[in-house]
């Protein structure tokens, strides 16, 4: 090739990148990126139209069942992930040694209680039997809750933003109920079998429940700690396909699309 071909190609890339479409790396080889199934798959489908928009080839891969997208991150089967807030990748990472770090902010998916047999928290009777999920950050969320509706009271100097609470750390429980441990993919088949159950957001749309319509108690939205976000490994932070990544996600069409199609459960916190 002779120099002028060569800096003609070196001109077209440049020209390329000031136009803000994605390097030509991230063209030629798809970005898996991990969800969970309901809210998040549908949000990443509108991800990619955007992403492909841009010259940047998204593939959502949806991670089921009891199957960690995080130990998938980690291991180079994903690109990417987007399903956790950062209390929960900070307990995964400090838990399990992954070399993780959230890049961008994506939304809100607020936990909240529900029931076949009750309309409120308030109303449960003495001794009820009610399901927590069992990872910390999550049965963090659900024992907020039940302390902010005046059920249990936590140790004091407890701080969500700073720190997780478990079962350990309840200081009073005056209507003595039964908080039963599970796993989060669990407990929205769970219902039947309990008084009331707290269950993280993406599982109960997958069960056709959605917190602001059908919850007995929703996690306030205001000064939430539990902010979701898109993770990858740490050695890939600053890659080339990383900002139009984000950059598609943080748009006016995937803002629009959570904002109409969620009607408040889910919030964009771009």
């Amino acid at each position: 090739m002779n120099l002028r071909a060569i800096l003609f190609k070196l001109l077209a890339a440049t020209a390329a990148l000031a136009m803000g479409a994605a390097p030509a790396l991230a063209a030629d080889k798809a970005i898996k990126v991990g969800v969970r199934g309901g809210v998040d798959e549908e949000i990443w489908e509108v991800v990619t139209q955007v992403a492909k928009k841009q010259g940047l080839h998204v593939q959502p891969i949806v991670i089921t069942g009891t199957a960690s997208p995080n130990e998938a991150l980690n291991n180079g089967d994903l690109d990417a992930n987007a399903f956790q807030h950062i209390p929960f990748l900070r307990d995964q990472v400090k838990q399990r040694g992954y070399k993780i770090v959230p890049v961008a902010d994506t939304l809100i998916s607020p936990i909240a209680f529900y029931s076949r047999k009750y309309k409120s928290l308030e109303s449960l009777p003495q001794g009820a039997r009610i399901g927590i999920p069992n990872d910390p950050s999550n049965q963090t969320r659900a024992l907020v809750i039940l302390r902010d509706h005046g059920l249990i009271k936590l140790r004091d100097g407890f701080d969500p933003y700073t720190g997780t609470a478990t079962l350990a750390d309840v200081t009073a429980n005056p209507k003595k109920l039964d908080l039963v441990e599970s796993a989060s993919v669990v407990l929205a088949r769970s219902l039947p079998d309990v008084d009331a159950a707290a269950v993280v957001n993406t599982f109960a749309y997958q069960a056709g429940l959605i917190a602001t319509r059908d919850g007995i108690a929703v996690e306030k939205k205001e000064h939430n700690p539990y902010v979701n976000v898109i993770a990858v490994r740490e050695r890939d932070k600053a890659a080339p396909w990383v900002a139009p990544l984000v950059k598609a996600y943080h748009s006016d069409e995937v803002r629009k699309f959570i904002l109409t199609k969620y009607q408040g459960s889910v919030i964009p916190a771009f």
